[in-house]
């Protein structure tokens, strides 16, 4: 008799070989998916900070056609960013003009 051990000989199974591979393209889905989701967040959170800003502007607009009916407020502007004066007053600068 032959008392020697015989090397054990791995041999892989198709089936182990089928689960890992299965295993392994489940996993890269749900780390694409992941990396996928993670984009949409930021993209999600940029988008609602350009809406808070469009809406803080929008509000300054409104406030701004508002006082435009005003007609103090639109002499302040002709007289601010127009240099308009009324009838009979001289414009007053102060130099710095170039």
């Amino acid at each position: 008799m032959n008392n020697r051990k015989r090397p054990k000989k791995y041999r892989v199974s198709w089936f182990f070989l089928l689960l890992v591979i299965i295993v392994g393209y489940f996993v890269s889905i749900l780390i694409s998916q992941q990396v996928y989701l993670s984009q949409v967040s930021r993209d999600q959170a940029a988008a609602e900070a350009r809406l808070a800003a469009a809406q803080k502007e929008n509000e300054a607009l409104r406030q701004e056609k508002e006082k435009l009916n005003e007609l103090g407020y639109i002499e302040k502007i002709a007289r601010e960013e127009l240099g308009m004066t009324r009838a009979g007053e001289l414009p007053y600068t102060t130099g710095s003009r170039k």
